[in-house]
């Protein structure tokens, strides 16, 4: 299938500041993809020049084959942008809220009503939904900032930090929203400051810097780019661990091995693949083996190695 959304070379300049370098990435409907960076990294005016809030410089953007600008109408109705900020009336309840906001999307009063319900349910608030949103929590207002991004059913949902200062049960329910439109053919662009939240939902992760995209591609994909490895750490029984764990160091994909008296632990690449012929082996030593262990490496390590920084400290 077409790509929900494709970013070609985007460049932006603020003066002699350089904030987006040659920028391009796609996504596919049912994809989520992660756009992860250090503060002043360019993510921020990336996402503007895919929601048509700044024009670029030079590069294009576009949405179900429309190309974005700031004012082109007709693409923006395929997406749904929520912001940092909050952006709902405090004043009104969050079912006055979506229906304000559906009529801007030129919804009828039926059709208000029918995504309202839905979308209340789905974020978790239709108990609440006649309720000033002044008293909600900063987790509910969350919520409903997505809801409203939701609304009107774009191809598109662009999620700019939307678990910032939530409570873990509001961070919970929207990282399974999240999950659930992407599993019905929504794509997702989705930025994050918790790289926890990044290995759950993204299918792919570009990580920008300096106003490039540095890497991109699967977890997989991206550890395998830096070098890192699987510790897989072997629970086992047996008078020839240390004579097992010498032939194991010499299978393709093994890089180090060794034994104590609890066990094997070795240092392999892709762990899944190499883990039956790991246990062939043993076996055919003698060796009983009561429970293994893979540890695989995250995407803080590659996110480390590629800016030097930690994202959580970003």
């Amino acid at each position: 299938m077409a790509n929900v959304m494709e970013a070609h070379d985007l460049a932006k300049r603020f003066g002699d500041l350089v904030a987006v370098d040659g920028v391009g990435f796609s996504i596919a409907p049912g994809e989520t993809y992660g756009l992860l960076g250090p503060n002043g990294a360019g993510k921020t005016t990336t996402i503007s020049i895919i929601a048509g809030l700044l024009e670029a410089d030079a590069g294009k953007v576009e949405v179900g084959g429309e190309t974005i600008s700031p004012s082109a109408i007709g693409p923006k109705r395929r997406m749904g942008l929520v912001p940092q900020d909050l952006a709902i009336y405090p004043d009104l309840t969050a079912r006055e809220n979506l229906h304000f906001f559906g009529r801007l999307y030129g919804m009828d009063n039926n059709e208000v009503k029918e995504r309202s319900n839905r979308v209340l349910e789905m974020i978790g608030l239709t108990d609440r939904a006649d309720d000033l949103t002044k008293e909600y929590s900063g987790g509910m207002k969350r919520r409903l900032n997505i809801g409203i991004g939701l609304l009107h059913g774009p191809e598109l949902l662009i999620l700019d930090e939307p678990t910032v200062g939530v409570d873990p049960q509001s961070r919970n329910a929207i990282l399974e929203a999240v999950e659930a439109l992407s599993g019905e053919g929504m794509a997702v662009l989705y930025t994050t400051h918790y790289m926890e939240e990044a290995e759950r939902l993204c299918d792919r992760v570009g990580i920008i810097d300096q106003g490039r995209i540095k890497a991109e591609g699967t977890r997989r994909e991206l550890v395998n780019l830096v070098g890192q490895k699987d510790r897989v750490t072997i629970a086992a029984a047996g008078g020839q661990l240390q004579e097992a764990a010498r032939r194991l160091s010499g299978l393709e994909g093994v890089e180090e091995a060794g034994a104590d008296d609890q066990g094997i632990t070795l240092l392999v690449v892709e762990a899944g693949r190499l883990l039956p012929v790991i246990l062939s082996e043993l076996s055919q030593n003698g060796i009983s083996v009561s429970g293994v262990t893979i540890e695989e490496p995250d995407l803080e390590a590659v996110f480390l190695h590629l800016t030097g920084k930690a994202l959580r400290d970003v």
